[in-house]
């Protein structure tokens, strides 16, 4: 029986963009809303390919409705993002240290007040406040182990 081997490498590019814009909470707020918006836009953009290639044919609507779709999750995604970079930012500098309190602080405000634009039910908001309080919380938490 004959030995395969596949072996490959990545590395990881970076693209380094920054707007300043005077002051560093705004400078962090814009850079969060705008990586995470386009990632949200790339992901959209996948996930509409894919539907594209599975139905067999493309038109004017599917283009339309794919780039409505795009516009749409970036602007959704890169606003949470942006939300929580802001929040954990402010956490840091009234805290005055930085460490995993503050995402776990800028999490839950955030999923609160995300939980409040679209919901009206006050449990919604608590459970929406303690689960960006537990992603972002785990999410440096993961951070810290690589």
């Amino acid at each position: 029986m004959p030995y395969q081997r596949i072996s490959g490498s990545l590395s990881t590019p970076r693209v380094a963009v920054m707007i300043d814009m005077g002051n560093p909470f705004l400078n962090l707020t814009v850079d969060g809303f705008l990586k995470i918006g386009t990632v949200a836009a790339a992901r959209a953009a996948v996930e509409e390919a894919y539907y594209v290639v599975k139905r067999g044919n493309i038109s004017r609507h599917t283009v339309e409705h794919s780039l409505k779709k795009m516009c749409k999750e970036a602007a959704y995604w890169g606003t949470v993002a942006g939300v929580y970079v802001g929040m954990e930012y402010g956490a840091e500098r009234i805290r005055g240290t930085r460490d995993w309190k503050n995402a776990m602080l800028g999490g839950a405000l955030t999923g609160a007040i995300i939980s409040s634009a679209c919901e009206k039910s006050r449990d919604k908001i608590v459970v929406g406040a303690i689960t960006g309080g537990a992603i972002a919380t785990a999410a440096e938490f993961l951070n810290y182990l690589t």
